[in-house]
């Protein structure tokens, strides 16, 4: 070799190195196949003879798959030196790849020797053979399908011999037909058949992994032939032969010249040029006719006309279809009803103008192509004469007509004829008129005009409709004819635009006169006012303005107004607004605010649309100084007035009658001590010990209101035993027996100081606890609190301690009542300046 490619251990980089001579025959790769089934393993191994000067103790191979490194099994040394390597592929999924032995030189890798690898499948068995004889060609021809790609060169052959059996043996062969490269079809040339000898025939496919053949076919050149299609030609128009039907076509055909000796059997199909109609059949034509005639098609239509023929009463192949011939067909008279119309007007006594209109109704599917119109006139004494008043492809006609004639003559014609002629009678109008007349817009390309029928029943109406007024009276109008009279209206559809103004008239007909015209006035789609009223200011105040507008006058195709919208925004945007309905046109704004800067807008809303009207902007008037000095003092009285009216309140309530003294604390939620009234140093005073076991125990309690004035002077009584202890503290200590009733005089209601709340009982020696008087007093303990509770509201008060009831009479002088005393909280808490401790509590 003169150069091998060389790569880097990393793979990246390709070196195309100049090798010495030396390593020329240093290597050698042999494959256990050279070509596998894809998918199958493969075993490969690479021998270094010991010739090899590069050839080292550590030398060692390595196999390289296109670029990619592959493991080898083994390495080892041959007894004649030589160093072997080996390597198996598993699963060789590659039609073609490059197996390459590599040594390491340098950095780098030598190949020693490279070998291609081939992968692929055995040919499959080629299927759908068939054969054709071709008489142009003069050769059969055969094809068939080579089945999928085998990813391998495989060689197809055309195999055949001939047969005077079912080709069951063989008599002479034929040689072999070799398809080029690609192609799936062969041709067995004319000199090698027999044209009416049996011929077997199949293929054979063949590729380095194995043959297959394909099922023989067993066939007679001239069962399998194939004509080629004739040539069409159109029939031309002959003096002995009348001219074709309306609808009908006339054709001829040439057979193919090597076939003039064959009986054949063809068909013919044809197809509309427009549209898309598909492809109709005609039979099997006459085999000696080789011209047609076809009918049952559309007049005046244009088709497309192909032909095919075969062998007939012998097998054969149909040929291929004929290029397509074109035919019109002829016409045929137009078949329709023509509904007219007309207007007239008297240009002199004896001349009438008239204006002739009509409407073209195909009674058939295929009632003919319409060229135009005649429009003629007989007058009663010239029998013979028939003037032609018009002659137009348009659907209308002026014409000009003695004051006497009553009727005309219109027809439709073409080539092929005229349609039945429609008497156009001139009626007088003397039947009864139509009801009520009305329309709506459906939408806006569509009107619905209504009626109330007249009796008697007319036979039909019509209608004509187009823009009205301001419009030219000579513009065109859309006319149709309604032909049931029991109708009671209908959608107007054509020519109808929206905002516009139509007239429509109704005319009913009846069998020898119409009736009177009616017409009416209507919008498909009204629009909305170009620009709403004006804005006006009339008056304006200080929190108020009036505004006034003037409402716009009607017009025809705007839709009328349906409200109004005020809007109106200050100086800091705030906005406002109103709805009015259409007929006003005034408004006053009000609760402004004086001196102050306002942007108004009216908005006028129709059912088609709203439009906005120019802005107004206006300030409120300031007020004046007597104003605000009026304001102030209404203010002013206004505040005096609700002093007033709280101290009035504040005074007046039962529980502020005395504001100055301290009121009574609650005593579920009080002690003594938080409302003892203070005492100063001077009034300090020291009580005795109610430790000393001489010292009997407080059993009464009686709670003063505090005086306006200043307590008096000390004072003493000796029956109370507290004559030593100030006034101020005798009103809440106080000793005496709990069984002795109250001795004090009890003074007037209103006049007294002092408010029995409690008293304490107790004996004097027992160690039981005391128990206590609840009096009921004339002033409220806590202003709004329900009274004091009754014997049967308290019932856990009802036992002693001991378990054994204790009856208490009450004392009817203090009206008071009897309770254990086990629970109460002012007792509890109860807590006096100057004492460690009362132990009977």
């Amino acid at each position: 070799m003169a150069g091998l490619g060389a790569w880097n251990l990393a793979g990246a980089a390709l070196i195309i190195l100049l090798f010495p001579r030396s390593l020329e025959q240093c290597g050698h790769i042999s494959l256990s196949a050279p070509i596998v089934r894809l998918g199958d393993p493969i075993t490969a191994s690479c021998i270094i003879s010991q010739n090899c000067s590069h050839l080292g103790s550590e030398s060692h191979i390595v196999w390289k798959l296109e670029a990619e490194l592959q493991p080898g099994e083994r390495q080892q040394y041959l007894p004649n030196g030589t160093l072997q390597s080996t390597i198996t592929l598993p699963h060789l999924n590659r039609s073609r790849a490059l197996l390459s032995c590599c040594l390491h030189w340098g950095n780098s890798l030598q190949i020693l020797d490279q070998s291609e690898l081939q992968a692929g499948y055995p040919p499959a068995t080629p299927h759908n053979l068939s054969c054709l004889m071709n008489l142009t060609t003069n050769s059969l021809t055969c094809q068939w399908q080579p089945g999928p790609n085998t990813h391998l060169p495989t060689n197809f052959t055309l195999k055949s011999f001939k047969s005077r059996g079912n080709c069951q043996s063989q008599e002479d062969p034929i040689p072999d037909c070799v398809p080029e490269d690609g192609q799936s079809h062969c041709s067995i040339p004319r000199k090698h058949l027999q044209l009416y000898q049996n011929t077997g025939i199949w293929v054979q496919a063949k590729n380095a992994l194995g043959t297959s053949v394909s099922p023989k076919l067993c066939l007679v050149p001239m069962d399998v032939v194939k004509l080629e299609p004739p040539t069409l030609w159109a029939l031309g128009p002959s003096p002995e032969v009348a001219p074709p039907q309306p609808g009908c076509l006339r054709l001829r055909w040439e057979t193919w010249k090597p076939s003039l000796h064959i009986d054949q059997k063809c068909e013919l199909r044809h197809q509309p040029r427009l549209g898309e109609a598909s492809w109709d059949l005609v039979g099997a034509l006459p085999s000696r006719t080789l011209q047609y005639e076809l009918c049952g098609l559309l007049p005046s239509t244009a088709y497309a006309l192909q032909m095919r023929c075969t062998r007939w009463r012998l097998p054969g192949h149909w040929s291929n279809w004929s290029p397509s011939l074109e035919l019109t067909t002829t016409q045929r008279a137009p078949i329709v009803r023509l509904d007219t119309w007309w207007r007239h007007r008297q240009l002199d006594p004896r001349t009438v103008d008239v204006q002739l209109f009509w409407q073209p109704v195909p009674l058939e599917e295929d009632s003919g192509q319409i060229q135009g119109y005649l429009v003629s006139w007989r007058p009663s004494d010239q029998a013979g004469a028939d003037p032609t008043l018009c002659n137009t492809t348009e659907l209308n006609c002026t014409f000009q007509l003695p004051s006497e004639a009553r009727e005309v003559i219109l027809e439709a014609y073409n080539t092929a004829g005229t349609s039945h002629p429609t008497p156009v009678v001139f009626l007088e109008s003397g039947g009864p008129p139509l009801g009520r007349l009305h329309t709506m817009a459906r939408d806006p390309h569509s009107l619905w005009v209504g009626w109330e029928p007249p009796s008697p029943q007319p036979r039909g109406y019509v209608i004509e409709w187009g823009l009205g007024p301001p419009s030219p009276s000579g513009s065109p109008k859309t006319w149709r004819m309604e032909h049931n009279g029991s109708i009671a209206g209908t959608l107007l559809q054509e020519n109808i635009r929206p905002f516009q103004l139509y007239e429509i008239t109704v005319t009913p007909l009846y069998q020898d006169t119409k009736g009177p015209s009616q017409h009416i006035y209507a919008y498909s789609q009204e629009m909305a006012p170009f620009h709403g009223p004006e804005l006006h200011l009339r008056h304006i105040g200080k929190t108020w303005a009036q505004l006034e507008w003037v409402p716009e006058a009607p017009e025809l195709g705007k839709s009328p107004l349906t409200h109004y919208t005020i809007f109106w925004t200050n100086a800091q945007d705030q906005s406002f607004y109103t709805v009015l309905n259409a007929s006003s046109h005034s408004f006053v704004l009000r609760g402004l605010e004086p001196s102050t800067l306002y942007h108004v807008h009216l908005m006028a809303a129709s059912q088609a649309w709203a439009t906005n009207s120019t802005s107004l902007t206006l300030m409120t008037l300031a007020l004046e100084e007597s104003e605000l000095h009026i304001l102030l003092g209404l203010f002013g009285l206004l505040v005096l007035l609700i002093c007033l009216c709280g101290a009035a309140q504040l005074c007046c309530r039962p529980s502020r009658k005395n504001p100055l003294w301290p009121s009574v604390p609650d005593p579920a939620h009080s002690s003594l001590g938080s409302w003892v009234p203070t005492i100063t140093t001077e009034d300090t005073f020291q009580l005795p010990s109610l430790r000393d076991s001489s010292m009997p125990p407080i059993t009464k309690i009686t709670v003063l209101e505090e005086e306006e004035k200043k307590p008096g002077p000390w004072e003493s009584n000796d029956s109370s035993g507290t004559c030593g202890l100030p006034s101020l503290v005798q009103a809440y200590v106080l000793q005496g027996d709990p069984r002795v009733p109250c001795t004090q005089p009890q003074p007037q209601s209103g006049t007294s100081d002092q408010v029995l709340y409690v008293q304490v009982l107790g004996s004097p020696t027992g160690p039981g606890p005391g128990h206590y008087l609840r009096c009921d007093s004339t002033q409220p303990l806590l202003g709004g609190l329900t009274p004091s509770p009754k014997s049967y509201e308290n019932l856990w008060f009802q036992t002693s301690p001991l378990g054994t009831p204790e009856p208490l009479v009450p004392n009817p002088e203090d009206d008071c009542i009897f309770e254990p005393l086990l629970d109460f909280p002012l007792l509890q808490g109860l807590r006096v300046s100057g004492v460690e401790g009362l132990g009977g509590f």
